[in-house]
């Protein structure tokens, strides 16, 4: 019996960043690797400037690693145009911002369905039983009515 294939896999992932003024490159990461199966919970803990947003950042495809490969269900983020990546971001990827970035004015329900507004593809209802899914698997099932000023 064969394993099965990662959900998420990061394979010796290198990231730097060339500061202005000709100072030299800041390595954030070197040869970072990681998989994750499906099903799987993992929390990125660190102090400030180790490299976790940088991390994040490589597995939704925002940035894009100097060496390694970061591989969603088996495909290479950074090989994907942008429509794809796009596509990938909407029905793939969720991220919970530090600063919230969240409509202070919907509820934690409706802010948990802005990245579907714009798919016609699913069922409303299909799309609200997920969300309600997975408001319950990290704890705010309870809250989904409230706004976040109330969290």
């Amino acid at each position: 019996m064969s394993a099965a294939m990662p959900l998420l896999e990061i394979r010796r992932v290198t990231k730097s960043y060339r500061p202005p003024g000709g100072s030299p490159p800041i390595s954030v990461l070197r040869d970072a690797s990681l998989t994750v199966q499906a099903g799987e919970s993992v929390a990125i803990i660190g102090p400030s400037g180790s490299g976790k947003s940088t991390l994040l950042n490589l597995i939704g495809g925002l940035d894009q690693p100097d060496d390694g490969s970061v591989l969603l269900d088996g495909v290479s983020v950074s090989q994907l145009g942008e429509a794809a990546l796009a596509q990938m971001r909407r029905d793939r990827i969720g991220f919970v911002f530090q600063s919230h970035h969240l409509l202070p004015h919907c509820s934690v329900l409706e802010n948990v369905l802005v990245p579907v507004l714009a798919d016609h593809s699913s069922t409303d209802s299909a799309v609200e039983q997920r969300a309600r899914h997975l408001l319950d698997r990290v704890g705010l099932g309870d809250r989904i009515h409230q706004l976040p000023g109330r969290l």
